[in-house]
């Protein structure tokens, strides 16, 4: 049976053979999620992985993304036999995902006669002998689906096993709602970190590493750990983390993919809430890449934006400067934010993804959902989000960018080499030996004899002048 989503295909499979009694092939279910124009389609079968090398050739043909999965019936060991299984639908999302998947296919098979299972949740709590990449299966995406008939002390437990052992062990990622702020404030008491809270009972509390506005939607990153929290904060501060923002802007903007560069600074008397545009040389450098998408005439543009640095309202500034507001943002845009008819008055600007360097050495890629104001207001100017699926080119850095990245590799050497010292230091200290006494050697130029020679009187020490230069930290600017 498929389940039909907006741009996304998925198929629960029978039985074990379902392929073989009855249910549609793989090739027919990839053919059919082209006809119907989906962008991916993810096949799951009870305990098995039937028919994956045909529907990957079929889906490679047809060049649509294939995700490959298994379920799972779910019963937790103080679970009574009777009572009604959840469903645990675990897809592979990568190759290695994969292998760890059919792992546990394996090992649940052969405790079972032919045609059967037997999955413990052990196997998954490191329980199984000789099988770590079992353990929390990594690279696996879990989705727990509860019976109807299941009380809520039931499923309440499932949830806790699965936060157990599937949640990933460095990040959160959240897409944040508009309207909801990111820290409090004054009178703000709901807000994402006073909610991280609740993750912190069995262990340490998450940390925020980078920030969303309040009425922006969108991938919020937070750090599960403090070791991951200086990872990434160290990802964001360095620009290597790739941050992509969706907007529609009023009006359309004459270039069509275009950088800003306009310094930005606290706008006086607002109590450093607000931000401008400062040329005065005062000003912190700020630089935004953006490309338009798609436009509805002149009355509005889709626009995708990406911060090359990170100041308070960046992006809202720089397009407000450049006459071209973000709509629904009447705090620097006016009345001149806001469009008539259906389209909502909500901010429309919603983080759609972020790509960062994950501790382990993979990389972290999500995508956020447009909230349901965007999505409507896409609908209404006749805007595909199809057409934004690309992932842009990486602009090249700024002279800014690329003096910060030389001070950061700069710092990182010195701090090698400073461990290197301490280290040789530490060598010689602990390895030196009292010097041995030697009778004068003869031999012309021999080293003893060089050494037996009494030492040249050493000139008197002069007394140092006083130094223009400071005495440590950096070089001022204009001295490099």
């Amino acid at each position: 049976m498929a389940t039909e989503l907006p741009g996304y295909a998925e198929l629960h499979c029978r039985s074990n053979f379902s392929f073989l009694t009855g249910a549609s092939h793989p090739a027919e279910l990839v053919e059919r999620a082209q006809d119907l124009r989906y962008a991916a389609l993810a096949i799951t079968d009870e305990c098995s992985l039937a028919g994956v090398v045909r529907a990957h050739v079929a889906a490679r043909e047809r060049r649509m993304h294939l995700i490959i999965g298994s379920e799972m019936r779910l019963t937790l060991p103080s679970e009574p036999h009777h009572q009604p299984h959840a469903r645990l639908v675990l897809l592979a999302q990568t190759r290695r995902g994969y292998g760890n998947l059919s792992h546990w296919v394996t090992v649940a098979r052969r405790r079972a006669p032919k045609g059967h299972y037997l999955a413990h949740p052990g196997d998954v709590e490191g329980k199984v002998p000789n099988a770590p990449t079992l353990t929390g299966l990594p690279e696996c995406l879990a989705l727990l689906v509860p019976d109807a008939a299941q009380s809520f002390d039931v499923v309440l437990a499932h949830a806790v096993w699965l936060k157990t052992w599937f949640q990933d062990r460095a990040a959160i990622v959240l897409n944040k709602p508009p309207g909801l702020a990111t820290q409090g404030g004054t009178g703000t008491k709901e807000h994402v970190d006073g909610l991280l809270d609740a993750f912190g009972l069995d262990g340490p509390r998450p940390r925020l590493v980078h920030r969303l506005d309040k009425d922006t939607s969108g991938v919020l990153l937070i750090a599960r750990t403090p070791g991951s929290a200086a990872y990434f904060s160290k990802r964001f501060s360095g620009r290597t983390a790739r941050k992509i923002y969706w907007a529609i802007v009023t009006g359309v903007p004459d270039i069509a993919d275009g950088l800003i560069e306009l310094p930005l600074a606290k706008q006086p008397g607002t109590g450093g809430e607000k931000m401008m545009v400062d040329e005065s040389g005062e000003g912190q450098s700020a630089r935004t890449r953006y490309r338009v998408l798609d436009r509805a005439g002149n009355r509005a543009a889709w626009v995708e934006l990406q911060p090359l640095t990170g100041r308070t309202h960046q992006l809202r500034v720089h397009m407000a400067a450049i006459g071209h507001p973000i709509v629904g943002d009447g705090k620097y845009g006016g009345p001149e934010a806001f469009l008539s008819g259906s389209i909502s008055r909500k901010m429309h600007l919603h983080a759609r993804r972020l790509i960062i360097d994950h501790p382990d050495g993979d990389q972290i890629d999500v995508t956020a959902d447009l909230p349901e104001h965007f999505a409507n207001s896409m609908d209404s100017l006749g805007f595909d989000e199809e057409d934004g699926a690309a992932l842009p080119e990486r602009p090249k850095p700024g002279k800014t960018e690329e003096k910060s990245a030389a001070k950061a590799h700069a710092k990182q050497v010195r701090k090698e080499r400073r461990g290197e010292r301490r280290g040789r230091a530490d060598g010689r200290v602990a390895t030196r030996k009292p010097p041995t006494k030697r009778g004068p050697t003869k031999g012309k130029g021999s080293p003893s004899s060089v050494a037996s020679k009494p030492a040249a009187k050493a000139p008197a020490a002069r007394r140092p002048g006083p130094k223009t230069g400071p005495k440590s930290g950096p070089k001022p600017p204009g001295k490099r």
